[in-house]
């Protein structure tokens, strides 16, 4: 499969807040994850999906928060994409410090600035698969943020440009 070139992706989410039931409790984290297995499934409705790593901390909290977001990256963010994709990483929290981004109206994620395009996704189901959950997601909101640049991609171990 690593011959197979893929688009990159930051798929976003934000904890719940620690007490629901208290509109003063801190908000959660925010969460990132560099993603190459993110595809469209449905025009009508929209649908994507994206595939995590069974027990990964997106994996987890996509299970109980079911609104996150996507920023399709460009070829001048591979530093975001290598900076999500670090195993053994510090906190989510230090790794959004200078990336510049927006709060989605929904979701709340961030939205990352300069992005060839940015969705707004509801889970619509679970797949388990293998090592893997599929999540498939209600678009909610889809944007063209920027039109400059060409998208990053992934082919054989390693990110790309076209062209």
């Amino acid at each position: 499969m690593s011959r197979l070139a893929a688009g990159v992706v930051l798929v976003t989410a934000q904890e719940p807040p620690l007490d629901p039931d208290d509109p003063g409790a801190p908000t959660g984290e925010d969460v990132g994850m560099t993603a190459t297995a993110f595809l469209s499934v449905s025009l009508d409705p929209p649908l994507v999906l994206v595939s995590l790593r069974t027990g990964a901390r997106m994996d987890e909290l996509l299970d109980e928060q079911p609104l996150w977001a996507v920023s399709v990256l460009s070829e001048s963010q591979r530093h975001i994409a290598g900076r999500f994709a670090m195993r053994g990483r510090v906190s989510d929290r230090l790794l959004f410090a200078d990336i510049p981004y927006t709060r989605g109206e929904y979701s709340g994620a961030p939205l990352v600035g300069g992005a060839l395009a940015t969705l707004e996704c509801r889970t619509e189901q679970r797949v388990p698969a293998g090592d893997h959950t599929l999540v498939i997601g209600r678009v909610l909101t889809a944007r063209v943020p920027s039109a400059e640049g060409g998208p990053l991609t992934y082919f054989r171990g390693r990110y790309r440009q076209l062209g």
